[in-house]
């Protein structure tokens, strides 16, 4: 038994460590989402930080089309930086198992 609990520990701290990795690699990620074919894009960090917005000249006559290209980007990039951060989280707690809906990290 007493064995059982020390090599849970040590599992435990090993996810510890790789979540910790984890979350680093994630906030230095960056992820641009795109929209209108690449006619606007929006780059983010793994910590949802907009580092640039690039918007090509020929949809700015449109107010409203350029707004939501701006909107669709935006929701681009930040459904592949959601989509990063399970992937990376996931390979974290490999081996560990982890209860359904419980949020990571923690």
């Amino acid at each position: 038994m007493r064995g059982n609990i020390a090599q849970l520990m040590q599992q435990a701290q090993k996810m510890q460590e790789n979540m910790q990795r984890a979350q680093e690699e994630l906030a230095a990620l960056e992820v641009t989402g795109n929209a209108g074919g690449g006619m606007v894009s929006v780059t983010l960090t793994g910590r949802m930080e907009c580092r640039k917005v690039r918007i090509d000249p020929s949809v700015l006559g449109d107010a409203e089309m350029t707004e939501d290209l701006v909107a669709a980007a935006v929701n681009d990039a930040v459904n592949k930086v959601n989509a990063e951060s399970q992937s990376r989280m996931a390979a974290a707690t490999a081996g560990m198992p982890v209860p359904p809906g419980m949020k990571m990290p923690f």
